[in-house]
């Protein structure tokens, strides 16, 4: 692949992740995705650090629309916003889901340095059990292939969390189903 088809796949992403936010927009504008249940606020703010795989971004997506969440994408990105398995896994839900793109995993800290996280790893030594859920927090996921970067461990080794694992087989969970039990689990505890 030669600069010329890196430049051009670089703005065909763009000009989708215009598109979405142009539809993101459109739809907060009419109230979509007014995060209550029975009068209670509901809901996270999920966030996956540099998500490789297609397929589990758009499940993701899924879910966090389902649960009221909010979708914080990290770049780069493993894939264009316009992979075909991004879209068959969750794209057409998108123009109702909020989701919201940080250029690299410094900015996204600093908009947000204010709020409650909970960091997601298999190195944490508390279970996810144990993590104080409340409206609004943050739930920060790795991406596939290595997990959260060793300086977000380092910083934050009070707010770092696992899902335990019975097995010397296997070294992690799929994300998107790690997303979905520490999701729905925060949902359970706040209900």
């Amino acid at each position: 692949m030669d600069v010329n088809d890196i430049k051009s796949r670089r703005e065909n992403q763009l000009k989708w992740l215009d598109f979405i936010n142009f539809s993101l927009c459109a739809s907060r504008k009419q109230g979509a995705n007014h995060r209550k249940e029975g009068g209670v606020e509901m809901g996270f703010n999920i966030v996956l650090v540099e998500p490789e795989i297609p397929n589990n971004t758009g499940n993701i997506g899924r879910l966090s629309l389902a649960s009221g969440s909010i979708l914080h994408l990290i770049q780069p990105l493993g894939f264009e916003i316009t992979d075909a398995r991004l879209k068959r896994a969750g794209l057409d839900y998108w123009r109702h889901l909020d989701v919201r793109f940080y250029d690299d995993l410094e900015s996204f800290m600093a908009l947000n340095k204010e709020a409650h996280f909970a960091f997601l790893s298999s190195k944490g030594k508390k279970s996810h059990h144990e993590i104080d859920y409340r409206d609004n927090m943050f739930l920060v996921f790795g991406k596939e292939s290595v997990g959260l970067p060793e300086k977000l461990l380092s910083l934050y080794p009070d707010r770092l969390f696992r899902i335990p694992i019975f097995s010397d087989h296997i070294r992690s969970l799929n994300v998107a189903n790690a997303v979905s039990i520490v999701v729905y689990d925060g949902l359970r505890a706040l209900d």
